[in-house]
């Protein structure tokens, strides 16, 4: 089959024409660039990356998310750490490209109108992925309408409810109207899309909201839909009452889902939507593909891991080495396996630059100077308690003693809380309350507004990367990825990807063993020996060893933990399997 599509440089979206199967990518965010604020974190960067490596690859594929006009937020934090937020201050006219056709979404009885822009991601052979940001800030909408694409997990369960309808339905309508849903494959990332299996049932049978569905109608929406579920515990997937689907959706839809079986006692579970009409259904690592099988009995669940793009995230001292050394890395990132016949020397001096550039931006947005020559370690995930920032200050006395006996330590943070969770933002809180009690021992700096781009700075100059979810909460997790291709070696949980990209004392080091719940007290003992009496140890006494272990990271995990191969992993596992009608892949 051809992987190819028009190019979008020369020809506008509304004018594509029949082509080959293509993938239609739902995402409730995506993270592209710090100038398009429409992602909050991991799930959006993730899905920002995968879009990137589709473009590399010249895979037909064209992406629906919403569009934020306040962006996630701007995050302020006082000198106690208290958090603050602000809309984030943006033009999507500056940055984006109109697109002319547009549509309308009923949503609790009211056509709510639609519009869309477009923004194109080029890859490296040439080829072309489209994102389409759905967006209702328009006068013929009334006030309420008009926000609901204004703030990206904000307001209430009705709010979310009416993104969700306004993704999956919206972009189905779209898509159709822009003439490219003949032959789609429908792409879930996540659950908050799931409604647009709604929208292709009805396509399929003829009505909106038939009364009857019979199983080849199932069937034939099934054949067209994969879903990868990035949540390993019951909580985090979206469920809302019926009283406010009948509202949301009609009485008629609603019973619709109903006979379908996508709810639980008086709740409909997008999760559940997505696996009922899903060919393909995977979890996003080995451990969290395994989990997700055991909460989805009824359902076959396979995995593949995630995987981060490695153009994106590797410094410039680095690419420009292995440039020198490896030219074939951008276009097969298979090729860091030979990042082994780099030179130690060479790798470390790459790595000095990169630090030295992370340190001048510490330096720029917070007026402090920490030292070059000090192991410097990091922190920056999501601010919510599961990722548990505060487990490196369960003993305070034992990191001043390591910096006093070892050598000195200091330490970055960064991460934004949900403006809702209160427990979040007491987090960052213990965080700054622990850095008070570490002045003139360990510095301790909490960088504000994590983005993209101070993102990129922290996963290639830090000295290690630390990682301390609470298992088994870490799905998957990418930053310990973007680091390896820095050559940044990971201090982490056993959970998530790490679980699968973890060689003790070569890739980096484990905090805990491998049961799938956690053992506090052993993490914490853990945490603080392989600090103490392994790493830094390496990192001042046996340089040489510690290039070791950058190299090792660089090659074994930075040649397989990349978008490249996961979305050719989903287009051999998935994508491929659902065109040749394929029975579903079994747990």
């Amino acid at each position: 089959m051809s992987l190819t599509l028009p190019d979008f440089s020369q020809i506008d979206v509304e004018k594509l024409g029949d082509r080959e199967e293509a993938i239609a990518y739902f995402s409730m965010e995506i993270g592209l660039s710090a100038e398009i604020p429409t992602y909050s974190g991991g799930l959006g960067v993730l899905a920002g990356d995968t879009l990137r490596a589709a473009a590399d690859l010249g895979m037909p594929m064209v992406a629906v998310t919403l569009l934020y006009g306040n962006g996630y937020f701007t995050q302020h934090l006082d000198a106690q750490g208290n958090q603050t937020e602000t809309p984030v201050e943006w033009r999507p006219e500056d940055v984006l490209h109109p697109v002319s056709k547009r549509i309308t979404v009923e949503i609790e009885g009211r056509k709510v109108h639609v519009r869309a822009w477009r923004h194109t991601i080029k890859g490296i052979f040439g080829g072309h992925v489209n994102v389409l940001f759905l967006d209702t800030d328009l006068e013929e909408n009334d006030p309420g309408d008009r926000a609901l694409t204004r703030n990206l997990y904000g307001g209430d369960r009705r709010y979310r409810l009416c993104q969700e309808i306004l993704l999956g339905l919206g972009g189905v309508e779209l898509l159709h109207d822009l003439g490219l849903d003949g032959r789609l494959i429908y792409h879930m990332n996540e659950g908050h899309s799931a409604l647009l299996t709604l929208g292709l049932l009805e396509r399929q049978v003829g009505e909106s909201a038939p009364a009857q569905v019979e199983e080849d109608d199932v069937e034939a929406v099934r054949d067209k839909c994969v879903f990868t579920t990035h949540t390993p515990v019951p909580a985090g997937h979206d469920k809302f009452p019926w009283e406010l689907v009948v509202g949301a959706l009609g009485p008629e839809r609603a019973r619709t889902l109903q006979a379908m079986g996508c709810g639980q006692a008086s709740t409909l579970n997008m999760t559940y939507l997505a696996l009922r009409f899903s060919r393909h259904v995977n979890g996003v690592a080995l451990r969290h593909g395994e989990i997700s099988a055991d909460m989805f009995p009824d359902y076959p669940v396979g995995s593949i891991t995630n995987g981060a793009d490695v153009a994106m995230w590797t410094s410039k001292p680095l690419a420009d080495l292995f440039d020198r050394h490896i030219p074939e890395w951008r276009q097969d990132n298979q090729y860091l396996r030979y990042a082994l016949g780099i030179s130690l020397d060479e790798i470390q001096a790459a790595h000095r630059r990169a630090k030295r550039a992370l340190l001048a931006e510490v330096e720029r947005r917070t007026g402090l100077r920490l030292d070059p020559n000090a192991f410097t370690l990091g922190f920056a995930r999501r601010a919510t308690e599961y990722k548990r920032a505060d487990l490196l200050f369960s003993d305070i006395e034992r990191l001043m003693l390591i910096a006093r006996k070892v050598g000195p330590l200091q330490i970055l943070y960064a991460g934004k809380a949900h403006p809702r969770d209160d427990s979040g933002k007491r987090m960052i809180r213990q965080v700054f309350e622990a850095a008070e009690r570490l002045r003139g021992h360990v510095p301790v700096v909490y960088l504000e507004d994590y983005d993209i781009e101070l993102a990129k700075y922290l996963v290639s100059g830090v000295d290690a990367w630390l990682n301390t979810p609470l298992k088994p909460h870490e799905a998957s997790g990418t930053s310990g990825m973007k680091a390896a291709f820095n050559g940044v070696p990971s201090l982490s949980v056993l959970d998530g990807w790490w679980l699968e990209g973890h060689i003790e004392g070569i890739t980096g080091w484990a905090i805990g063993d491998r049961d799938v719940t956690s053992e506090p007290p052993q993490e914490r003992a853990d945490l603080y020996d392989r600090l103490q009496r392994t790493i830094m140890p390496m990192y001042y006494e046996e340089p040489e060893d510690f290039a070791r272990v950058r190299r090792y990271c660089i090659a074994f995990n930075g040649s397989f933990f990349n978008t490249q191969r996961m979305v050719t992993q989903y287009w051999k596992s998935a994508y491929h399997r659902v065109i040749r009608g394929a029975p579903a892949v079994q747990a």
